[in-house]
């Protein structure tokens, strides 16, 4: 099943903080600059390629040199505006080294939600990708707010990239997180987790294992990723869930090697 991923033309990848970001809150330039290099040889393949990209906080408070991640939501919301502009200068600095353009989009939920909205945004991403552009994707922190009920917000970048691959009918979704795919246990503290090689239907039991839908899973967030999953499966789409500490990871993905777990309804 796995050789179809080396057909795969259009990919979006996403990245989470975890890839970006140091554990002591320092800037990954070397993950960033490996990123920037795959994708831009993808491109160079004819391969049409998009980034959903965590970090904005991380980057700013690395900006701001704050310690801490602030509590209220505007401390946050200025913090990510910092981040989101230095995160998106080095992007555009490390894509430039290899001849690569790249363009920025900030999504909030109901832009999406709406027809109209919709399809601008539709209209817009095809448009980056005919001009061999790689958009780079992340939600609007500024305005989006992080109360569960409000239509802004989408929750997390890992629906985000899901419905980004609904909007543009991606082939597949690359998701690079800090853990190795999805597990029969949490591997952090089970010795004896067992990696899912593939996943063709999304059960309860599986939302079990990830402890329940409205908790999380590890530092990944594994609730948030199999509800993405779960989009992206009844969109008779793909996904693959993997370690994002190495992005050179994404080559051998495509490659079709059993890597991560893949989730695939075919």
């Amino acid at each position: 099943m796995r050789t179809t991923l080396q057909q795969a033309q259009r990919i979006v990848v996403k990245v989470g903080t975890s890839t970006l970001i140091y554990p002591n809150g320092a800037i990954n330039l070397k993950a960033i600059d490996q990123l920037a290099f795959i994708l831009s040889d993808l491109q160079n393949q004819g391969k049409e390629v998009l980034l959903v990209s965590s970090g904005a906080i991380g980057v700013g408070l690395n900006k701001l040199m704050l310690t801490e991640r602030p509590t209220t939501i505007p401390e946050q919301q200025a913090v990510a505006a910092v981040g989101q502009a230095e995160l998106m200068n080095i992007y555009n600095q490390r894509f430039a080294v290899y001849g690569q353009k790249m363009a920025q989009v900030l999504l909030t939920r109901d832009v999406p939600a709406f027809p109209e909205s919709r399809k601008n945004v539709i209209n817009t991403l095809e448009q980056l990708l005919q001009m061999g552009l790689v958009p780079i994707i992340n939600e609007n922190d500024t305005v989006a707010v992080e109360e569960l009920d409000h239509a802004t917000k989408f929750g997390d970048n890992d629906q985000l990239s899901a419905i980004v691959s609904q909007l543009v009918q991606a082939d597949l979704l690359i998701m690079l997180s800090d853990i190795d795919g999805f597990f029969s246990a949490n591997p952090h503290v089970d010795p004896e987790a067992t990696l899912f090689s593939e996943i063709t239907t999304i059960t309860e039991t599986h939302y079990q294992i990830a402890g329940g839908r409205g908790s999380r899973f590890g530092t990944g967030g594994m609730t948030s990723k199999l509800k993405a999953a779960e989009r992206i499966l009844q969109q008779q789409q793909q996904m693959v869930l993997a370690n994002g500490h190495d992005p050179a990871i994404i080559t051998q993905i495509l490659a079709g090697e059993p890597i991560g777990t893949l989730f695939s309804a075919n």
